[in-house]
């Protein structure tokens, strides 16, 4: 099958690359004409600009967009014009499921068919596949399937979950028509959300195991401003991290390839020091929280997650100045320098 691809950055490129290894041709156009140049040393046909692109795709065109979801709409209107009826755009980035029904609803008005596909792999995609999450028409996303087979892992070696013995459909294949517009980047949404929330969990406990060798570094210096640590006879553990997320990974039921990922970078860099702690937000956490409100479904472990990621970044500065100058106010308390 045709396919073009619009976005060649640490996904697209390479998704672009898998569909290729499995037969099919593809089409690729990005702002930086080095991006397509590589992708054309693989075999893609490469275009110089977006009349180009959609010119070198086949009657009805099928067009994937990897762009970031501040930049869909402005590539959406770009292209609109040089789209036909019948036509079909897909998004696969992390858009928001409220503009997905919007766009749906204005590309149709033209005949235009539009998906929405959450996609989950990273840079890793190339070798393990993508988990594809599909927002569209039946008839449209079933015209796809080739592409969104490709693209996914497949069955690979897990074994079937029990009790599923009776069920059809893709969902085991690693892809799923998962509804109508939106529904695709709706269950996108949730999953980064839960992503916020497994990691900061990890990052917690092993933050606590990092800190188990208080009792060694505690001062016997009795100081007004900070809670003294009265046992330090049970925080005497010099624990090695990179161990401890090795052996997790070995039947534990915490297992998972964000464990493995964080047992790599540890094994590298036991302190992380290549790192600065600021952690990004690119949305869906926020999102899902204001589904979980709209829905009033309590969601205390997401939000905490989501606004851990903002302190990281310097957001809780201005607050805990403001706690320092109450605590100052009332009681004359001093900070204590580290």
């Amino acid at each position: 099958m045709q396919l073009g691809m619009l976005g060649l950055g640490r996904m697209g490129a390479n998704m672009a690359r898998r569909l290729m290894r499995a037969g099919h041709q593809c089409v690729v156009h990005d702002v930086s004409p080095a991006a397509v140049q590589a992708l054309a040393a693989d075999g893609a046909t490469g275009s110089s600009t977006l009349a180009d692109f959609v010119g070198k795709l086949a009657k009805p065109r099928a067009l994937w967009l990897m762009v970031p979801a501040a930049a869909v709409d402005a590539t959406v209107n770009e292209l609109l014009p040089l789209l036909e009826a019948g036509d079909i755009l897909i998004d696969g980035g992390n858009s928001y499921y409220r503009d997905d029904v919007d766009r749906a609803h204005k590309l149709a008005a033209r005949g235009v068919h539009y998906v929405d596909c959450g996609t989950s792999g990273g840079v890793w995609g190339l070798e393990r596949g993508y988990c594809l999450m599909i927002g569209g028409e039946p008839d449209v996303v079933q015209h796809l399937d080739p592409v969104f087979a490709s693209l996914a892992p497949g069955a690979g070696e897990l074994p079937r979950t029990a009790g599923r013995e009776q069920h059809t459909g893709t969902a085991e294949r690693g892809y799923l028509h998962c509804g109508p517009n939106g529904a695709g980047h709706f269950v996108k949404m949730v999953h980064n959300g839960i992503e916020y929330g497994l990691m900061a969990a990890y990052a917690e406990g092993l933050n606590i195991l990092r800190h188990a060798n208080l009792g060694k570094r505690a001062s016997s210096a009795a100081d007004a401003e900070t809670t003294p640590l009265r046992e330090a006879q049970y925080y005497q553990y010099d624990f090695d991290l990179a161990d401890i997320t090795e052996l997790w990974r070995r039947g534990s039921v915490v297992s998972s390839w964000l464990l493995d990922l964080t047992a790599t970078a540890l094994a590298t860099d036991p302190t992380l020091e290549h790192f600065e702690g600021r952690v990004s937000d690119s949305g869906e956490g926020r999102w899902t929280l204001q589904a979980a409100i709209d829905e009033a479904v309590p969601a205390h472990v997401l939000s905490a997650a989501l606004f851990e990621r903002f302190a990281s970044r310097g957001q809780a500065e201005f607050q805990d100045r403001v706690l320092s100058a109450m605590r100052f106010g009332f009681g004359g308390h001093l900070e204590k320098k580290p």
